[in-house]
């Protein structure tokens, strides 16, 4: 095959790990160019070190259960980094009780053997235990807003408690606006197969899916898919070091020519392959390639499909996001000595609290308390609530410390603190997202050298945008390969 010239646009996780299959596919003769307009790279990965140790303050863990990141850590040499959390459980602040997470639902849907007993009032299991014997009318394929589906089969209480905060988690989204089908597909399944109700359908996909709500990450993980299959051994991973050290071996790997605030302002279609306008106007540059794979959010992924791909462009302009913000906080030991040992704690939506979710870090992954200090995560915002986070560091601050203190008894002043906001971090999956990416998919596949990937398509956890990010470099190898 001649030599190549691809360009990625997009230097977070999609990008590098798209960056780093087309170099393992192209070869050495191959110029592959990323191109990223913040000065950093990783996206909504990145480490900070907080009281000396790296801490993530983006996705915290993935999903071992697929395997795009086991298998992407061993091809960058990183498989001896890959961690676990330890046997401490989750807990659920709720009802002005905080209380173990309750487990036998699907993803905050309860099955036949949900224990909410501590979660619930009694008149919510009430509802929730007579949700079977109610008439269920639920069409094949058909799709509808999780939160509104939940409300109505088994009251309020269900959704504020424990569907909210659990999905909250991963979309830092309210689940009256998520799309069951895109965020429970398991429960889509089980319903189209003719389930009687939404309990016997989470019933059924917690036998297809393997995933327990006991099993989830307490704060927003961002590595959990809605639905993979069931497999022995942790669900959860991490790695040592943190994500800033998938994002320096990708790069190492890749070979890639990186550049970094370098934003692309125009996609133009060529007779043959395509031109990136880069920089600002009056000092503009073009770089001219083969082939691209667009691994940004949907917000930009719009703008530079319009011109070329005005039908991709409109399905990526539907796409609204979630902003949030994650504080980190590291004590002393013997100033938190009296803080629960369990892995953190999820807030329900209707508490009048400002965090949605708490992670006790150190106690969750044994690698960040080996110096004795107690590193905590909180995280706060969710989807529709951004005023909530037009606030500065300082109160910010302030509200997770006042928080701390009702849910942990925490008075101590931290030894070190970081507060990293996520403006648009994360894509939400609202009703018929699945129709959404195949008509932006079938537009983008519909011309010669161009790719998408990343977290607004098949999931936004840190294992699909890989995924996403191989298939991509696949697809677009493959075009390139001579015919005949």
């Amino acid at each position: 095959m001649p030599a190549r010239r691809v360009a990625v646009v997009g230097g977070g996780i999609s990008g590098l790990a798209a960056a780093h299959r087309l170099r393992t596919l192209l070869g050495d003769s191959a110029e592959i160019t990323v191109l990223e307009q913040r000065p950093h790279l990783g996206g909504v990965l990145q480490t900070v070190d907080l009281a000396g140790a790296p801490f993530d303050v983006g996705a915290e863990a993935f999903l071992v259960r697929r395997p795009e990141m086991p298998a992407l850590l061993d091809e960058i040499g990183l498989s001896a980094s890959l961690t676990h959390p330890t046997g401490a459980t989750a807990t659920i602040r709720a009802g002005g009780r905080t209380v173990g997470l309750p487990r036998g639902t699907l993803m905050g849907v309860p099955g036949r053997d949900a224990e909410l007993d501590g979660v619930l009032s009694d008149a919510g299991l009430a509802s929730v235990a007579a949700e079977p014997d109610r008439p269920l009318s639920w069409e094949p394929g058909g799709d509808a807003a999780l939160g509104g589906m939940l409300r109505e089969r088994f009251g309020p209480e269900v959704v504020d408690r424990i569907a909210d905060p659990l999905l909250g988690g991963v979309y830092a989204g309210r689940v009256d606006t998520l799309g069951l089908r895109a965020t429970v597909p398991a429960l889509a399944d089980a319903l189209d197969a003719g389930a009687s109700s939404l309990t016997e359908a989470a019933s059924a996909g917690m036998t297809t899916s393997g995933q327990r709500a006991g099993t989830l990450a307490a704060g927003p993980a961002r590595g959990a898919a809605a639905s993979q299959p069931a497999a022995p051994g942790p669900v959860f991973g991490a790695v040592r070091g943190g994500y800033r050290a998938v994002i320096g071996a990708l790069v190492a790997a890749s070979s890639a020519t990186v550049r970094t605030g370098a934003p692309v302002r125009e996609l133009q279609r060529r007779a043959a392959g395509w031109r990136l306008v880069l920089g600002p106007v009056p000092a503009h540059e073009v770089l001219d390639v083969d082939a691209v794979v667009l691994a940004v959010p949907a917000p930009a992924l719009r703008r530079l499909l319009e011109p070329a791909v005005p039908a991709g462009a409109a399905a990526a302009g539907r796409v609204e996001l979630a902003s949030s913000a994650v504080v980190g906080l590291a004590y002393r030991a013997a100033d938190v000595a009296g803080m629960p040992g369990t892995s953190g704690c999820l807030v329900a939506a209707d508490e009048p609290l400002s965090v949605k979710g708490v992670t006790h870090a150190s106690t969750k992954w044994a690698h960040l308390g080996q110096d004795g200090l107690v590193r905590i995560r909180a995280s706060i915002g969710r989807f529709g609530e951004e005023a909530s986070l037009q606030i500065d560091d300082a109160e910010l601050v302030a509200r997770t410390r006042a928080d701390l203190r009702v849910l942990d008894g925490i008075e101590a002043e931290p030894v070190a603190v970081h507060v990293r906001r996520w403006g648009g971090g994360l894509p939400q999956y609202g009703v018929g997202h699945g129709r959404l990416v195949a008509a932006l998919e079938d537009a983008v596949a519909s011309q010669p050298g161009l790719a998408v990937a990343g977290a607004m398509l098949h999931g936004v956890g840190v294992p699909a945008c890989v995924g996403t990010a191989r298939a991509a470099a696949e697809r677009l190898v493959s075009a390139l390969a001579p015919t005949g």
